[in-house]
């Protein structure tokens, strides 16, 4: 039994340690998209950037739970501290969807366009290449501890490696053709993924209250 307990505790531990790394990338992919953003006028690697800050907060949040698990805190307490988490970030990713939405739609009208940025399309090359294994690994830990949250991070990795393969195409167009509309284009794609992630932590959210 002891054997089976300290078993648990090594998966624990080893998920938060893969928490750790996703956090630290997110925090690099963040400054990085941001400042590529500010020097190419670009709302898609803003929008990029934006949403690596989120998942910055959901990783922190994922690292608490893992840790409230090995002191024993009631499983009541934690939910509701999820709850809570996903009230407010599915908040901020809709109304962050909406926002990309209108800077989009008034960058099309108003033909305005962005610069071509050799660090944005480098982030998003490398987004693509990790975010595969990082769903493998907090997959993996995810069955191990039985854990639906590990699972459904694992699961935004994915989500996250679509966006970077968005940010990619749409950062290549205008670096080789210089196409303005391309920015704009693809980061209206980008709300696609911004907002359905926004609205199913939402609807989680407010289901388990309602329960």
């Amino acid at each position: 039994m002891e054997t089976i307990s300290n078993q648990r505790n090594n998966f624990i531990k080893a998920s938060i340690n893969v928490e750790y790394f996703s956090i630290a990338w997110m925090t690099f992919e963040f400054l990085v998209a941001f400042y590529s953003s500010a020097k190419a006028n670009s709302i898609l690697l803003l929008a990029f950037g934006l949403d690596s800050l989120l998942e910055i907060i959901s990783g922190t949040t994922l690292i608490w739970r893992l840790k409230k698990e090995v002191k024993n805190v009631s499983e009541r307490a934690i939910k509701k501290a999820e709850q809570r988490s996903s009230l407010i970030v599915g908040t901020i990713l809709l109304l962050l969807s909406a926002y990309i939405a209108l800077i989009s739609f008034y960058n099309l009208l108003s033909h305005q366009a962005a610069r071509s940025s050799f660090s944005g399309i480098v982030i998003a090359l490398a987004s693509i290449i990790l975010m595969p294994f990082l769903t493998f690994r907090k997959r993996f830990l995810g069955e191990k501890l039985a854990s639906v949250s590990l699972k459904k991070d694992g699961m935004c990795n994915i989500t996250c490696a679509y966006m970077a393969g968005t940010v990619l195409v749409g950062t290549l167009l205008t670096f080789i053709f210089d196409w303005w509309w391309a920015d704009s284009i693809f980061a209206l794609m980008l709300v696609y993924f911004i907002a359905s992630e926004g609205y199913e932590t939402f609807q989680e959210a407010t289901t388990t209250k309602a329960s």
